[in-house]
């Protein structure tokens, strides 16, 4: 298992989440993480209130490939706040908010069905 050091191009689903962070293209990353159609990076996000619309940059920059954007809140559900919101329907990006378990899950199932999908994960124990 080769430790992922910040970006891999490509579109992968996920292996495994918990332990504090997540498994995917024969790599794995202790902390959260955004998956995009481009690729997947390291997210300097710990807890739902560190997400702003600057973290979330990398989705927006490939808003013309993205539908659907899935937040992972952590270990619980979080209320996705309209100045989150606002600027990712503004592009065009419908976005849903779920514990992140379930939002990598949901993720997998729709990148299986080659839907516009994103995910940006808080990482869980």
């Amino acid at each position: 298992m080769v430790r992922f050091d910040g970006f891999v191009p490509g579109r992968y689903s996920l292996d495994a989440i918990g332990a504090g962070g997540f498994r995917f293209a024969e790599m794995s990353h202790k902390g959260s993480i955004i998956a995009t159609p481009g690729g997947i990076r390291i997210w300097p996000v710990t807890r739902f209130s560190d997400v702003t619309v600057e973290s979330l940059q990398p989705v927006l920059d490939e808003a013309d490939a993205i539908d659907f954007l899935l937040i992972g809140t952590g270990a619980d559900i979080a209320f996705i706040p309209p100045a989150l919101r606002d600027p990712l329907r503004q592009a065009g990006i419908t976005v849903e908010g779920m514990a992140t378990g379930a939002a990598a899950r949901t993720y997998n199932v729709l990148v299986a069905e080659d839907r516009r999908v994103a995910a940006a994960l808080i990482a869980i124990e």
